[in-house]
């Protein structure tokens, strides 16, 4: 049964998935790859999953919920074999339901599992052709159209059946395969979500963000090129650009919050980006306050960076339970407004009768930032400045990432002025595009910043599928073993 809608306690953008691949014969890959997950678990917590190959065969084990919990010692003694992928999972095409999870397994003209981060914008497109060719599916996935498409291949080889499927995808891909023989990796030609190599000892690996290699002792070697195809196996490391030309468009969100702190994007530290971040917010919008505090996690680099230009001193204002992660238990109406002190947590002794600069990394649609204004003038703040280390988001992204709907969000027309009224704050700013780019020290011209401009750097985006496009047109098989797959 799938359960009901999670309760979240952030109304910011929704993390989206990451994934893992590699070839170690002479270790315990299935653990390489538990603990990979769990480096790479802020990138999607509804579900995990984790496929071996061993002599000749694939197995799959996925289910609900956090790495931690769908895995456990007997399990993970379970997944022998020389390699292995995984998944963890936030839902950016089809719903939540367990037959959604990833990796997915598919035996057509070939086994193989999947496991992809990123969105397909013509996945409606491609699902009809599959359906009227009498190909079944077992979930409302794109990713599983993508492993339709390459486990029905009649090329021999994995990379032959990737190079000629590669370009028949829109959209955003971030993809590793498992077969019998070998372990791919894949990245669309714009380059949209991350994906870099490894390499572990003379073995190599694949991973969404460097800090899945520093759990496991790998190092990073470097990204994967937008449009490359990976191949690690018994040969060692194979490479091949599939697609050349393309206008790179690299997601510029992974910078501001999406990646964890210690990974490195684009040869950058992301926690130097985000520091600097708050020194150039400091720059572009001063404002006269007694103490800067950060929305936690989120905004503590920014909010640091925010402190050291400034010279206002820092402090912790604002709790956060770390243990609160998404609950399905409904609280009740009368311990629902007091819902978000599940997640956070003013303290009156270090905010009260002070003017408080807040620094957090976004606002979607404004709920959680208005409940957190709110509590600190409850806790006795004098004044609450909102300062934001990104744009206003004013636009939807279609390329793997949960915003929410553009009537939905809170700057979507409206000024500044008129969000910081909707907030409850004393003033608002947010960072230029300018002051974001010049943080990371990269150019627009190779970034995809689209949730900010409405500029989507793919043709073909405005007639892209919502999130549930998939539901209304699969009619899933009977459900099937949900300990192996």
């Amino acid at each position: 049964m799938t359960p009901p809608e999670a309760i979240s306690f952030r109304d910011g953008p929704r993390d989206e998935c990451g994934v893992f691949g590699v070839y170690a014969p002479e270790r315990e890959v299935a653990r390489l790859a538990y603990f990979a997950l769990y480096a790479l678990q802020h990138r999607g917590q509804e579900s995990a999953g984790i496929a071996t190959a061993e002599d000749g065969h694939i197995m799959a084990l996925r289910d609900l919920g956090l790495v931690s919990q769908v895995f456990d010692e007997p399990k993970l003694q379970a997944l022998g074999g020389q390699m292995a992928i995984g998944h963890v999972r936030y839902s950016t095409t089809g719903s939540s339901a367990w037959e959604n999870s990833q990796p997915i397994h598919r035996s057509d003209r070939r086994e193989l599992a999947l496991a992809h981060n990123g969105n397909l914008i013509n996945a409606l497109e491609l699902h009809l052709g599959l359906r009227d060719r009498g190909v079944r599916f077992s979930s409302t996935s794109d990713s599983e159209i993508i492993a339709a498409l390459l486990s029905m291949h009649e090329a021999d080889a994995i990379e032959d059946a990737v190079k000629d499927v590669l370009p028949q995808l829109e959209g955003a891909f971030s993809t590793v395969v498992l077969t019998k023989d070998s372990v791919v990796a894949f990245r669309d030609p714009a380059g949209l979500r991350p994906l870099a190599i490894g390499q572990l000892g003379d073995r190599y690996c694949v991973a969404s963000e460097s800090c899945a290699f520093d759990i496991i002792g790998a190092k990073m070697l470097r990204e994967v090129e937008p449009g490359e195809l990976v191949s690690i196996g018994e040969r060692g490391l194979e490479v091949r650009q599939v697609v050349k030309g393309a206008r790179r468009a690299f997601c510029v969100f992974e910078h501001i919050y999406f990646a964890r702190p210690d990974s490195q994007l684009e040869g950058r530290l992301t926690q130097v980006s985000r520091r600097k971040m708050g020194e150039i917010l400091w720059r572009e919008a001063p404002v006269e306050a007694d103490l800067v505090i950060a929305v936690p996690d989120s905004g503590n680099p920014a909010a640091g960076g925010f402190s050291n230009a400034s010279g206002i001193p820092k402090d912790d204002g604002l709790i956060k339970n770390r243990y609160v992660q998404r609950t399905f238990i409904q609280p009740g109406q009368e311990l629902r407004k007091h819902g978000l002190r599940m997640k956070f947590n003013p303290l009156p002794e270090i905010v009260g009768g002070k003017r408080i600069v807040v620094v957090d990394d976004s606002i979607v649609r404004g709920n959680t930032t208005r409940q957190i204004v709110k509590m600190l003038r409850d806790a006795g703040a004098a004044e609450v400045h909102m300062r934001i280390s990104a744009p206003p988001i004013r636009h939807a992204c279609h390329y793997g990432i949960d915003m929410s709907t553009t009537e939905e969000m809170v700057a979507h027309g409206r000024t500044v002025e008129e969000v910081a009224e909707e907030l409850g704050c004393d003033s608002l700013a947010y960072l230029s595009i300018d002051g974001l780019y010049e943080a990371i020290g990269l150019g627009r011209d190779t970034h995809c910043d689209a949730c900010f401009t409405g500029e989507y750097p793919l043709e073909h985006t405005d007639s892209a599928n919502g999130k549930f496009a998939l539901e209304d047109e699969s009619k899933p098989l009977p459900m099937v073993s949900r300990a192996l797959l």
